[in-house]
């Protein structure tokens, strides 16, 4: 480490992160650990992501700002919804979990190489889907699943994981049918985690860690799952 930067701690088998806040100037919280449903339990209600490439060690984030969506501002153009009054469009919820994350993972970003959602990856979130803590929702086309998304539900507030699109507003339709069901539900927010333009295009928003961490401990604990 040069001298004033940042000790970035080295998780090992104890069950523990430090505070969000103490992350390094890009949101790098800690490295190592491991994927087990109590430690992404524990790194999500805290307002901690893990994300890394394939050939890295674990690494765990908490950026500031954060892209998070409030679900009253959401944004629907004209032309959405237009395709929302058709029936282009079908969507499902848990039907098939494993093939959206496989979709996810194989969809080309422009902005990045590979992906980071990993063999170790996937197997950590299906651990999380079989206790109905990540779910999917997922976009059809006639009998062809052509988009949807994933992510983990903290009850109040949903993290969003990834989403991918194979046909022109798939993913956009499921995001907006996600929110659509979440503010029905009175959700505090939808975790995007980090900017990216098509998020901005749906109404996300940055805010600071700190009004993110706050939102975050209010909600778990007015839901009891803190």
């Amino acid at each position: 480490m040069k001298e004033g930067s940042t000790q970035i701690p080295l998780l090992g088998d104890e069950l523990w992160f430090p505070p969000a806040t103490n992350a390094s100037i890009d949101g790098l919280v800690a490295i190592g650990g491991d994927l087990s449903v109590q430690r992404l339990l524990l790194a999500y209600t805290s307002g901690i992501f893990p994300w890394f490439n394939e050939d890295t060690m674990i690494l765990w984030w908490s950026p500031d700002p954060r892209m998070v969506l409030f679900p009253e501002k959401l944004k629907v153009s004209k032309s959405m919804r237009r395709l929302l009054k058709t029936d282009q469009f079908s969507i499902t919820k848990n039907r098939c979990f494993s093939e959206v994350v496989d979709a996810c993972a194989k969809a080309i970003r422009p902005d990045q190489e590979g992906t980071w959602i990993t063999a170790e990856m996937k197997d950590a979130y299906m651990a999380l889907h079989e206790r109905r803590i990540a779910v999917s929702y997922e976009v059809w086309e006639g009998d062809r699943l052509v988009g949807g998304l994933y992510g983990v539900d903290l009850n109040g507030i949903f993290c969003g994981e990834s989403m991918f699109s194979i046909v022109s507003n798939a993913s956009k339709f499921a995001f907006i049918k996600m929110v659509e069901e979440l503010q029905a539900k009175n959700y505090a927010i939808i975790d995007c985690q980090m900017y990216t333009e098509h998020l901005a295009s749906l109404g996300a928003e940055t805010i600071t860690r700190d009004a993110f961490l706050e939102i975050l401990k209010t909600t778990l604990a007015h839901n009891g799952n803190n």
